[in-house]
């Protein structure tokens, strides 16, 4: 073979070498950055210490970065080994969610541990075109036994619109969730009272609700077992008072606009439009902001007296609207729109000092829409007070007040034209009736006697 000859044959062989290296290095970063040889192992949605109560499903959601192939669910005790759900996928999904039922043996009252082995595999190709695959041994404390609940003192009435009083023992050293209904629309939370597994509230009976069907409270455990227990409570109805106001375009221009213009909503082209934009889409905005900012600053330390004093009206004012009044309103003749009035209005002269009756946190003072520039105190209890239409605050959010304290001064900001004091008292906030909360006689009845009558029976344990 010539050197010429002999030259091109390792050109040739060095040609194909890089070819091959070129062909290994391509398929390898194919392997390795291509999602179908993705290497992340399934992923299980429950960790260790998980509670069933082995009556209702337990949810499991399983997933995958490219796809789930197969999975298998084996429920373990001392006694038993049980297979709960196994499948070869068809259709793969990278995201399933499981309801697994209890397994249907005869259980031994004493076990209370138990472990899930969770199998998952995907359709990658990685490990030799076996996928990847994950086993977790998954710990599972069995409870079975619902919390036991008892209400041990109430309020012996609640009015529409009013509120009242409750005191429950709840037993039980899982328990995940508790809360008092409001035919089953409103919750409200109970705080810790007095000695350990002992709760209270303030309840409120919506105004807008017009028919009272059943007050609930409801305990909740990690493993979900529920128990539903009813507050004994006699019902007083609401006497409305109707209200009609006719509507200028005076207020509409100078009251209704600015209120929406402040609340950066556009101004629409009818003046009924203008009027019922304000009225209702802000209100209900206002109404949502109030309750939100109420429950998430309620103060939720162990309550063990009560150490509120009846609130004191506007000193020297006379009262222009009381709660309850369901307002009508009409615009050249027509009705338009309908809303309730949700606190007291006071007025004495212009620019009143407001002064507080108990102590408290500030816990919004700003611009509210048809309130105006408004002020929420927060007093402990699920309670809080509210003073809207001011022209002028001299406290700051997270400021702590002190009962008689000087916090601003009456005005006629937000949708009001004259200058007056709106006075409104928050349950876990929703609007309920001042009138409750001004007289002595009501406090002591209602909240006093409630609290006082629930360390009786505790202390008598």
């Amino acid at each position: 073979m010539s050197y010429t000859s002999k030259k091109k044959q390792n050109k040739t062989i060095a040609i194909l070498i890089y070819i091959i290296i070129a062909i290994i290095i391509g398929l390898g970063a194919f392997v390795f950055l291509s999602p179908t040889f993705e290497k992340n192992s399934p992923k299980i949605s429950l960790k260790n210490d998980v509670y069933w109560n082995l009556k209702s499903p337990l949810k499991i959601n399983l997933s995958d970065d490219n796809e789930i192939s197969s999975y298998s669910i084996t429920y373990f005790d001392k006694n038993n080994e049980v297979k709960l759900d196994t499948k070869v996928l068809s259709s793969t999904k990278g995201s399933i969610d499981l309801n697994i039922i209890p397994p249907n043996i005869d259980f031994d009252r004493k076990t209370n541990t138990a472990i899930l082995k969770v199998e998952v595999t995907d359709t990658s190709k990685w490990n030799f075109f076996r996928g990847n695959k994950i086993i977790q041994d998954i710990n599972v404390k069995i409870d079975r036994k619902r919390p036991e609940v008892n209400v041990i003192s109430n309020s012996y009435l609640i009015r529409q619109g009013g509120s009242a009083a409750v005191v429950v023992e709840v037993q039980d050293e899982n328990l995940k969730d508790l809360y008092i209904t409001f035919n089953n629309k409103e919750k409200f939370e109970l705080f810790p009272f007095y000695e350990d597994n002992f709760y209270i509230a303030i309840i409120a009976w919506p105004i807008e609700i017009d028919e009272f069907k059943r007050v609930n409270v409801v305990a909740i455990d990690k493993a979900n077992n529920k128990t539903v227990t009813k507050v004994p409570l006699y019902i007083k109805s609401l006497k409305v008072k109707p209200d009609d106001i006719n509507i200028s375009d005076r207020f509409i221009n100078q009251v209704s606009k600015d209120v929406l213009t402040k609340s950066g909503y556009d101004i629409p082209n009818s003046q009924e439009e203008i009027f019922v934009k304000q009225n209702k889409d802000i209100r209900q905005e206002n109404i949502n902001l109030i309750k939100k900012t109420a429950r998430n600053n309620m103060n939720k330390e162990k309550i063990s007296k009560l150490d509120i004093k009846t609130f004191k009206r506007l000193p020297g004012s006379k009262t222009f609207a009381g709660f309850g009044e369901r307002r009508h309103y009409a615009y050249n003749g027509e009705k338009i729109d309908e809303a309730w009035h949700l606190g007291m209005d006071w007025a004495s002269v212009k620019k009143a000092k407001i002064y507080t009756t108990n102590d408290g946190k500030v816990i919004f003072s700003d611009y509210l829409g048809i309130y105006g520039e408004t002020i929420i105190i927060d007093h402990k209890f699920g309670l809080a007070t509210l003073y809207a239409h001011t022209s002028r605050s001299v406290v700051e959010v997270n400021e702590e007040v002190k009962a008689g304290q000087y916090i601003a001064n009456t005005g006629s900001s937000g949708a009001v034209f004259g200058d007056h004091l709106h006075f409104g008292v928050l349950i876990q906030g929703i609007e309920v009736n001042p009138s409750e909360w001004l007289s002595k006689y009501w406090v002591r009845e209602n909240i006093t006697k409630t609290i006082d009558n629930a360390k009786k029976v505790i202390n008598s344990k």
